[in-house]
């Protein structure tokens, strides 16, 4: 499965066609460790290519992640 920040989860469900409050609804309720998803997506990106630290910090807050999540998971897999 695809690792995704909330805000991205979000977008993905309402994508698929569900409402915005019913997105956010299931979203809020999952148990969910974005720290985890973070590091997992960072890990996704420098299989793919390669990217300095500050670079995958930023591509991570692109995709949603806050910052906090986004320093901690490409620390976590740099």
């Amino acid at each position: 499965m695809m690792p995704f920040s909330r805000s991205g989860l979000i977008n993905q469900l309402e994508y698929e066609g569900f409402s915005t409050a019913d997105a956010t609804y299931a979203v809020d309720r999952l148990d969910v460790d974005w720290d985890r998803q973070a590091k997992r997506s960072a890990e996704q990106y420098l299989d793919m290519t390669s990217f300095s630290l500050s670079g995958l910090v930023e591509q991570l807050e692109y995709e949603g992640y806050t910052r906090a999540q986004a320093e901690y998971g490409a620390n976590a897999a740099y």
